[in-house]
């Protein structure tokens, strides 16, 4: 039987690399629906490949490249934020790739688990800022949420089969990025140039830039949290220079689970659209015997303080993740931006926490107001 598919944020690293997993299943999986945001050229080329019913695209200037690359084919164009909301509530597909990157995710992912479809998530953002209303909302549509995330889709795999009482612990494991060593009174000479290349993954810029404050890590934490029901003070993370083990559980027996296999993000987005099946593939298989050798490190939470945020976000709760992660996008395009230093970047997001006060049970209008409130609040002190 083969799986709809429509993939939101489809020209993304993990977009293109889900195509790629179609591409070689093609009778397993269906595209129906692509996504971009400003990129029409890319999907314009994607939309020729595997044409689907629709594709979306965020800008009117990006419409009238759809238009004229796909004239004559059968179809659909739309634009923009609503249109992209009603293609998640209304395709019809049988899994949604959440893909989009950042806050611009929430609604379209939010709208998909309202129509009933499964979701396959790389978008973190959706749980961190409305963990426990997603979960909510999941739980009253009967929706099956799989992490694309590595890290998750790592812990994921190793709990198949296991009592969720038996947890012990969660550990994540993290690069440490490009500045694990760098001291820190270095920091402030970062550039965007340096922070953008990863020692191991291959990402899009805000990802990559993320990983190298490591608050891409205090993320996944909270992702974590929701996705296993799992405290906060039972989540580790763990510098693993060689990103061979993607994460680790610990159970109340002592023994330990992990996952482990090259870094390539085509291995966790297959397990999610063809779970609970695995699919052979075209994949290097891991050679420990090249590898030689598995590091592990504490993470330095005062170098990298946007991971403490994140942990004293999650222990805040409510409306409190939201603006982290508001406030840390917004952050985030200023560096991208050089308008602002690499240090600047916690110290945006650690003022815009202190001004907040926190909703404890956040509607999802709450939520969208807490996000736009700390993006506000980065723009006013970053002297937009």
């Amino acid at each position: 039987m083969i799986k709809k598919i429509a993939i939101f944020g489809s020209t993304g690293s993990i977009g293109v690399n889900a195509l790629e997993v179609v591409r070689q299943h093609p009778n397993r999986f269906k595209i129906v629906c692509l996504t971009a945001h400003h990129n029409a050229v890319l999907l314009a080329e994607q939309a020729l490949a595997f044409n689907p019913e629709t594709v979306c695209i965020g800008t009117e200037s990006g419409r009238k490249v759809l238009k004229e690359k796909l004239k004559g084919k059968n179809i659909q164009i739309v634009t923009g934020e609503q249109a992209l909301c009603d293609l998640a509530r209304e395709e019809d597909f049988d899994t949604m790739i959440g893909a989009i990157v950042g806050f611009a995710g929430f609604m379209p992912t939010i709208e998909a688990i309202k129509a009933g479809k499964n979701i396959g998530l790389a978008n973190k953002e959706t749980l961190v800022a409305g963990g426990d209303l997603v979960n909510r909302l999941m739980e009253k549509h009967k929706v099956q949420l799989i992490p694309i995330d590595s890290e998750h889709s790592a812990l994921f795999q190793c709990l198949v089969g296991e009592n969720p009482n038996s947890i012990r612990k969660l550990i994540l494991t993290a690069s440490g990025g490009p500045f694990r060593e760098l001291p820190a009174e270095e920091f402030g000479s970062i550039t965007l140039s340096r922070a953008l290349k990863h020692p191991n993954w291959s990402m899009g810029a805000k990802i990559t830039i993320d990983s190298a404050t490591l608050m891409n890590k205090g993320l996944e934490v909270i992702e974590a949290h929701w996705l296993f029901g799992v405290d906060r003070n039972r989540i580790d993370v763990i510098i693993h220079p060689q990103s061979i083990i993607h994460s680790m559980v610990e159970f109340t027996d002592s023994s330990v689970k992990a996952q482990l296999g090259l870094p390539d993000m085509k291995l966790p987005i297959q397990y999610a659209l063809a779970y609970p099946e695995r699919l052979p593939n075209e994949l290097e298989s891991l050679d420990l015997k090249k590898i030689m050798r598995l590091e592990f490190h504490e993470p330095d939470r005062k170098k990298f303080r946007c991971l403490q945020l994140a942990y004293d976000a999650l222990a805040i709760g409510g409306t409190m993740p939201a603006v982290l992660n508001g406030a840390n996008e917004s952050a985030l395009g200023y560096f991208l931006q050089e308008k602002i230093s690499f240090t600047d970047i916690p110290k945006l997001i650690e003022t815009t926490m202190q001004n907040h006060s926190p909703i404890a049970l956040p509607t999802l209008e709450d939520i969208i107001e807490a996000d736009r409130w700390a993006r506000s609040e980065v723009i006013n002190r970053a002297g937009a």
